[in-house]
């Protein structure tokens, strides 16, 4: 039986109508959350949305609009450590993790407890470190999924200043004398911090949304990475840059990047593109990180390569 958890709403971003979620367990017993969101109408197939690091199910109540409205069923889920799934660390704030294989194993979880919920074909949708995590996942052996589309996806990070071969160093040094749990330089988030000087998305209306979300239930919130997180994430991407599962998958990906994206490598997105066999690089000129929160204009790009892929697989 379905243990139920909660669906967050503001004024801004009701819960969908009909929406659920309920609590399962991941690897070492840690518990997660995961959502379904159904059309009106007979079902082509299903959606499984994996969110980028910081955000929960509720920032994506819209996107599962989007996906039900073309008749699939979504499921969007939690990833350990954010949205209201187990933290990780005493500080909830930081944003931690330790490897990549407990998030592997969460998401097969993920799939196991729901598959039966699902109709097939299946459709993995992924954003920036969700990206990479299900892309990891398929090279690993995931199976069921028809086809995948990433959203800005972590296969390579920016590192501002420091180079990225330092910045790898670092942290993995860092992890080995056990300093992974500790922030990594930066400000701290402000909250909120203003529009204007953001770097995830144009989209006024949707970023104060977004915002508005964690004002009013600061359990959302995450704040900046640790030292264990920055390790992982170097680990996570060289896998997918040179590991030998990503060329072997005969899975159709789109891989839709920003034009202006400050947080991942787009050099390292297309480059990943070209390792699979069925891959598909599209860049959006001007866009910042957040396609999926970004102008309706920028997000028109994506939904257009979202259903060209989705008619290949799950034909209207």
């Amino acid at each position: 039986m379905a243990d139920p958890a909660p669906l967050i709403g503001t004024a801004l971003a009701p819960v969908p109508d009909g929406a659920a979620a309920e609590w399962f367990k991941g690897a070492n017993g840690a518990r997660l959350r995961g959502a379904l969101f159904f059309p009106t109408r007979l079902p082509r197939g299903s959606v499984i949305v994996s969110p980028g690091r910081t955000e929960g199910i509720e920032k994506y109540f819209e996107v599962a609009e989007r996906l039900t409205a073309r008749g699939f069923v979504v499921l969007v889920h939690d990833w350990r450590g954010q949205g209201l799934a187990d933290r990780l660390l005493h500080d909830r704030l930081l944003g931690h993790a330790v490897g990549h294989a407990d998030f592997l194993s969460d998401y097969r979880a993920l799939i196991g407890i729901f598959e039966d919920r699902l109709p097939q074909p299946w459709i993995a949708l992924g954003h920036s470190m969700g990206g990479c995590l299900t892309l990891l996942a398929m090279a690993r052996g995931q199976v069921g999924i028809s086809a995948a589309i990433l959203s800005a996806p972590m296969l390579g990070l920016r590192t501002g200043s420091v180079p990225r071969p330092v910045a790898r160093l670092l942290a993995s040094l860092s992890t080995a004398l056990g300093l992974g749990g500790r922030p990594t330089p930066g400000p701290a988030p402000s909250a909120p911090a203003p529009f204007e000087t953001n770097i995830l998305t144009h989209d006024r209306a949707r970023y104060e949304r977004n915002e508005a979300q964690i004002i009013a239930h600061p359990d959302l919130k995450l704040g900046g990475p640790t030292w264990g997180w920055l390790k992982f994430a170097f680990s996570a991407t060289e896998i997918l840059a040179r590991g030998a599962g990503v060329p072997t998958l005969a899975t159709p990906v789109t891989v839709v990047a920003a034009g202006d994206d400050l947080l991942v490598d787009n050099g390292a997105l297309e480059a990943v593109t070209k390792r699979l066999r069925r891959g598909r690089y599209v860049e959006i000129p001007g866009a910042y990180h957040e396609i999926l929160q970004e102008t309706d204009e920028i997000q028109a790009v994506f939904w257009r390569e979202f259903d060209a892929l989705a008619d290949q697989v799950a034909p209207d």
